[in-house]
């Protein structure tokens, strides 16, 4: 059987890992829209992160192997149709992720220094559509708006000393950009409480521990949650004790004297809801953000938070929206969920459109980290080799392959770019970071990529 993957981010390469260790005989194909792969492993994992990172290794052995071929540097729906690729081979997998960001839907989010947390991360982490985002960091105080990991991700970045980011493949224009960053005050602000943040204990740690960089809790936040956490889940009750811990640390102690003369501050804002980001007298520019002070309705992860009709202003010159991410859809043919922001599907086989299946984020939604979408890669790989099994796909039935889609590629004056070609873009980037004391350094532009690969 001839399979296609479309998408080279973990999804996509989980899914083909799947596949090929599962079934001696299947060949899988992993489409890709840049030239370079891996998608958020290398554009959404944090740059001071780099053991997260290791998955690449993995990623390399399954693009190596003699019944896998990587094609980058091709836009499906564009430079071909879902249609043709579903003619070409005996099922097409769709793990393309979420490119687009969720929006905040208020007056204010398109003044200069609002960003979202989306491009914010693809600027310091180099997703070329990012590049010359060029953020105005000359503002003292930084307003993030939402409480998972990427907002945590993006506070640490900005609040980090330069001599931890020297060393991390963070690129270079961010880097230089930060080294010039008058930020030096980072609030969170979420629309819930302490109960409901979505982010995880390792960067809630990570973050206090951060040098340099004090955080700033309030007490009275926390007033009470020691019972509410008493049959709470593991997780979510060393989380919160975590949290409790550091609003109440007494002055006086020795990691309390260090951070007391820190130059930096953070802190956690609850129960807010952005309602305006307030312009400068000029009308440009953002000055502050006016929220909406909330009270919780319902307990736990489905508690929602209702306006209580008061209002506060914030003062800040950098607004990051951190509220999630969005799929799209990705050609007509393709049936799509727009409330949801997913495909429809059923253990990722995509409903009414037999032989097209889907993985990852663009499956089941925007959320978890590389693990929960490694288990939910294999869960759609298994239903490609049920399918194959029990003859719901019909592997007798010859496809072409790449043998189709290379000459539909060549027709339309659009030329892929192979894992050999991605390994010398990568041992370019290793040198030049390597001259600078960095694991890499990653380029930026896609044309480059292509010049240097002879394309």
């Amino acid at each position: 059987p001839r399979l296609c993957v479309v998408g080279s981010g973990p999804a996509g390469f989980y899914t083909a890992q799947h596949i090929l260790k599962h079934h001696g005989g299947a060949r899988v194909d992993i489409y890709e829209k840049l030239p370079v792969p891996f998608g958020l492993v290398r554009f959404g994992v944090a740059p001071d992160h780099p053991e997260v990172k290791n998955v690449i290794n993995a990623f390399t052995q399954t693009a190596r192997s003699e019944r896998c071929a990587y094609y980058g540097n091709v836009t499906v729906g564009r430079d071909v149709t879902v249609a043709e690729l579903r003619q070409a081979y005996h099922a097409v997998v769709l793990s393309y992720g979420a490119e687009d960001n969720r929006v905040l839907g208020i007056p204010g989010e398109n003044l200069s220094g609002v960003y979202s947390a989306r491009a914010f991360v693809g600027w310091y982490n180099g997703l070329p559509e990012n590049r010359d985002l060029k953020p105005d960091l000359s503002c003292e105080t930084a307003l993030i708006l939402g409480h998972g990991n990427v907002a945590l991700d993006v506070a640490r970045i900005l609040l980090s000393p330069l001599p931890l980011l020297r060393k991390t493949d963070i690129t270079d224009c961010s880097l230089a950009a930060l080294a010039c960053s008058k930020v030096k005050r980072v609030w969170l602000v979420g629309r819930r409480g302490p109960l409901q943040v979505a982010f995880t204990i390792k960067e809630l740690r990570e973050m206090i521990n951060l040098p340099g960089a004090r955080p700033v809790l309030n007490p009275a936040d926390f007033a009470g949650l020691e019972n509410a956490i008493k049959d709470a889940p593991r997780p979510r009750k060393r989380l919160t004790e975590l949290m409790i811990k550091t609003a109440l640390e007494k002055p006086g102690g020795k990691t309390m004297e260090v951070q007391a003369a820190a130059p930096r501050e953070w802190g956690l804002k609850f129960q807010r809801s952005p309602q305006e980001v307030l312009a400068t007298a000029d009308g440009r520019r953002a000055r502050g953000v006016r929220m909406a002070l909330t009270r919780l309705e319902g307990s736990g992860d489905s508690a929602k938070a209702v306006p209580t009709g008061d209002v506060e202003e914030l003062e800040c010159g950098l607004v990051l929206s951190s509220i999630g991410y969005r799929s799209l859809p990705l050609d007509p043919a393709v049936p799509f969920d727009s409330q949801r922001g997913v495909i429809p599907n059923s253990s990722g086989r995509v409903e009414g459109v037999p032989g097209l299946y889907c993985s990852g984020w663009v499956k089941r939604g925007p959320t978890g980290v590389i693990i929960t979408t490694m288990n939910d890669s294999f869960d759609t790989a298994q239903s490609v080799l049920e399918d194959l099994q029990v003859g719901v796909l019909d592997a007798s039935a010859s496809r072409e392959g790449f043998g189709a889609v290379g000459s539909i590629l060549r027709s339309r004056g659009v030329r892929p770019v192979s894992f050999s070609d991605w390994e010398k873009i990568d041992a370019a980037e290793v040198a030049r970071g390597k001259a600078a004391g960095k694991p890499r350094e990653k380029i930026v532009d896609p044309q480059e990529m292509l010049q240097l690969i002879g394309h």
